[in-house]
């Protein structure tokens, strides 16, 4: 494997039907580089829920992934609302996704806490009114 791979992702808002789009390319890219399918599946859950996060709260947003011989770094920065209370956000079940967006499957409140348990490390950067990043490591 190269040093560092980077991958990068535009995440669109509302767009349910691309939604996972950026965490199946990162699985089959991970596949490619022989990465163990124990991290590659941790790695494609923690991003689906970034990722759909992003479709659902956010104005949307970028993914960085970055891959090297230790680690997998995903960082998702978005330009959404921010996250009031980080600490009730993280509590499974808790969500603010609205009804229509219920309908469709999605919202269930298990995003974050799924992010973080898929993850050997999680950090929540969020400001009200700018936006949220996450950056989430899963070593090899």
């Amino acid at each position: 494997m190269a040093d560092v791979i980077a991958l990068t992702y535009e995440i669109s808002p509302d767009d349910f039907t691309r939604a996972g789009e950026a965490s199946s390319d990162v699985k089959s890219k991970l596949k490619q580089v022989g990465v163990s399918p124990a991290a590659i599946r941790k790695v494609a859950i923690a991003m689906y829920e970034g990722e759909i996060n992003m479709v659902i709260h956010a104005k949307g947003g970028k993914i960085t992934v970055e891959i090297s011989p230790e680690e997998i770094r995903m960082i998702l920065a978005d330009r959404g609302p921010g996250i009031p209370n980080v600490e009730q956000a993280m509590q499974a079940g808790w969500s603010t996704a609205p009804d229509e967006v219920r309908s469709l499957g999605f919202g269930a409140g298990m995003g974050l806490p799924n992010m973080k348990k898929y993850t050997d490390k999680m950090s929540i950067e969020t400001e009200l009114g700018v936006g949220t990043t996450i950056t989430m490591v899963v070593k090899l």
